[in-house]
């Protein structure tokens, strides 16, 4: 583990960087390799929609971010962080996939003149569902939703997109379907070290939602493991290791594949995934909120494949 226990997300704090609009002051991972980690609960007016990890890499010839935010306010909080650490300019924000916490700060990052890159799918699925996402973030963030836009990404790419800016080698990735649409991660292979987003899940649950595919998650995850990372940025909660992550992960995805397949076996119904016991993984955080939604929908899907 990156960081000790007594520095981990306390959910019974609202807000740990009550001078920002950030839940958490960026904190550097690794050199040249920061992180603002996010709220591992669900977004709420108090974490300002910032329940994802908010990365960024400093090089001598410009900045890289990794998810641009929840709404245009945040992207400019993480700025302003930026700029106390650099005046490198942020040249390149990569999002980690559709969702609105990843892709609704891109209207702020354009006016920096920053390039906006994003997995082709992810691209083609905020387009169709970000005024649906930008109707829920303003309903939550209010006056924090001040300027936010449906802003698509400038580029795209399908497979991987290679960048050498100021000595440091950063690649993104898609590895295959996974958590959600278009899901990518950041490899810095000479410092080891992956931002993951929501290819790895540790300290809150991993969702399941009605569109993640299982079966090809494990399969991307395998491709997610042969990079070898030493260090993993998660989508959400600390920075860990891969041993952590693939417990979490990989080993919870076999769990309730193995557990929903018996109960298809045995002829038990849906009501009874929805009873699976998954005690083992109660302590991580959104478990009450996606332990029974996550069986159920693996269930639906088992029982057609």
């Amino acid at each position: 583990m990156l960081f000790s226990a007594n520095l981990l997300a306390d959910q019974s704090i609202a807000d740990q960087y009550p001078g920002s609009l950030l839940y958490s002051k960026p904190v550097e991972v690794i050199p040249h390799v920061w992180s603002a980690i996010g709220a591992t609960s669900a977004p709420n007016y108090a974490n300002a929609g910032h329940n994802n990890n908010l990365s960024f890499i400093v090089t001598t010839d410009g900045v890289v971010v990794m998810n641009s935010g929840a709404t245009y306010l945040l992207a400019k909080a993480l700025h302003d962080e930026i700029r106390k650490i650099t005046e490198q300019p942020v040249r390149y924000v990569f999002v980690e996939n559709a969702q609105g916490h990843a892709m609704l700060g891109n209207g702020y990052w354009k006016e920096q003149g920053a390039t906006i890159i994003a997995h082709t799918t992810a691209a083609e699925a905020f387009r169709k569902s970000g005024a649906t996402a930008l109707q829920s973030t303003l309903r939550i963030n209010k006056e924090q939703g001040k300027d936010t836009r449906v802003v698509l990404p400038t580029e795209t790419f399908s497979d991987s997109k290679v960048l050498e800016l100021g000595g440091l080698r950063i690649e993104a990735h898609w590895l295959g379907l996974a958590h959600s649409r278009g899901d990518i991660v950041l490899w810095l292979p000479a410092q080891r070290l992956v931002i993951s987003g929501d290819m790895a899940f540790h300290e809150r649950l991993l969702p399941v939602f009605p569109y993640t595919d299982t079966v090809a998650w494990l399969e991307s995850w395998e491709r997610f493991e042969a990079l070898d990372a030493l260090y993993v940025i998660p989508g959400h909660g600390h920075p860990t290791n891969m041993a952590q992550v693939r417990r979490y992960t990989r080993d919870y995805l076999r769990f309730l594949r193995a557990a929903v397949s018996d109960l298809l076996e045995d002829g038990e119904d849906l009501q009874a995934a929805y009873e699976l016991d998954q005690s083992q993984f109660s302590h991580l955080h959104t478990f009450k909120q996606l332990a029974a939604k996550n069986a159920g929908r693996v269930f639906e899907q088992m029982e057609f494949e």
